[in-house]
């Protein structure tokens, strides 16, 4: 069941990105004649007055038709109608909408889990060091730090209850490579004062340990409407700019960071995973996705949202759109290249599940 909550979240993400796509067009009077969710045989359709709308057999993906390019449309060709003959900005409007709508979704799913869920904090203030990296020599093991140890500050910056401390403490230590941090850490009964020098990497600075909460974590709603849509609209904020910065990191330090690139069945084992041990982190998990799902689209690349945006703007440039021919080939390209690295991800990832490993050893 885990698995298919996994498979739900995205087939719903996915349903809202179409669904911006075509409230987008329909509210503007655009013919829309296909609304798909999925890819792949047909399993139900429904012939409304205008759309078809379909259920496939791949729940991984979707797309919204319009009729502007087919031969057997009875729809004359001059039709203002035709999403290719409306403004550049009603084109944008429509193109965007599925961005916009993940976006959106994506905040009231995290207004969700904070109001319905709550939001998670651990009993005891500080920042639980679960274990050393294996390497003998780490930095934190030559600054005499051990498992179990709580850190409660770091550069006088004390740490709380919030599960963002975590976070907080990783940006002090990324922030300062090859400078010296004071860590005020507490163990057992005994406080210390230790100084370590994060070793420098590509992406920052690191000590080489495992962080979690300090205690449990209990969960506390947000019953204040106000309280919530901020708690909500931090939190987005928040996602949004990791999703930015992972994206700037995996093209500057492409060699290190490929292989932290997930396709959807990793995506699917991790919600999976979640469904399994917190159902209720499903929100924050498709709020996650949906942000991600956002930022992808709205990139400029062939094939995606942002590619045909990036059209639009060539054309508001020029005056007028670049050739059918140049725009047909660019993205027939860059669709063969997204499916291709969709191919190999879901290649990758099937043969690294745990359960496909043991039945070939």
């Amino acid at each position: 069941m885990s698995i298919l909550a996994a498979i739900a979240v995205l087939a719903v993400l996915i349903l809202v990105h179409e669904l911006g796509h075509f409230i987008a067009a329909r509210s503007q009077g655009i013919y829309v004649n296909r609304f798909s969710l999925g890819f792949g045989p047909v399993i139900w359709k429904y012939q409304g007055p205008q759309t078809e709308y379909a259920i496939r057999a791949f729940p991984l993906g979707g797309f919204v038709g319009f009729p502007d390019d087919e031969p057997d449309s009875d729809i004359p060709p001059n039709d203002p109608n035709l999403l290719r003959n409306r403004p550049i900005l009603d084109r944008a409007i429509v193109i965007s909408a599925g961005v916009i709508a993940n976006l959106v979704f994506a905040y009231l799913l995290l207004v969700g889990q904070v109001s319905v869920v709550g939001v998670g904090q651990a009993t005891q203030p500080g920042v639980f060091i679960q274990q050393l990296a294996p390497e003998v020599s780490s930095v934190a093991a030559d600054a005499g730090i051990q498992p179990k140890d709580v850190i409660i500050a770091a550069n006088q910056r004390q740490f709380g209850t919030s599960l963002q401390e975590i976070e907080a403490f990783r940006d002090i230590i990324k922030n300062n490579p090859g400078k010296s941090i004071q860590l005020d850490i507490v163990r057992g009964d005994q406080k210390l004062s230790v100084n370590v020098v994060p070793e420098a990497k590509s992406n920052g600075g690191t000590i080489g340990i495992g962080l979690s909460p300090n205690g449990k974590v209990e969960r506390h709603r947000l019953t204040n409407p106000v309280e919530a849509l901020s708690a909500g609209a931090i939190e987005f904020q928040r996602i949004v700019l990791l999703t930015f910065k992972g994206f700037g990191q995996l093209i500057t330090n492409f060699g290190e960071t490929a292989n932290q690139v997930a396709g959807p069945i990793k995506i699917v084992e991790i919600g999976a995973s979640i469904a399994q041990n917190d159902t209720g982190s499903l929100f924050f998990f498709a709020a996650l996705i949906s942000i991600n799902l956002a930022v992808i689209n709205i990139l400029p690349l062939p094939a995606l949202d942002g590619g045909q945006l990036a059209f639009l703007l060539i054309e508001g440039i020029r005056g007028k759109p670049l050739p059918t021919r140049v725009q047909e080939s660019v993205m027939q390209t860059g669709l063969v290249l997204l499916l291709g690295l969709g191919l190999f991800l879901i290649v990758k990832e099937t043969t690294q599940l745990p359960w496909l490993q043991k039945f070939f050893q």
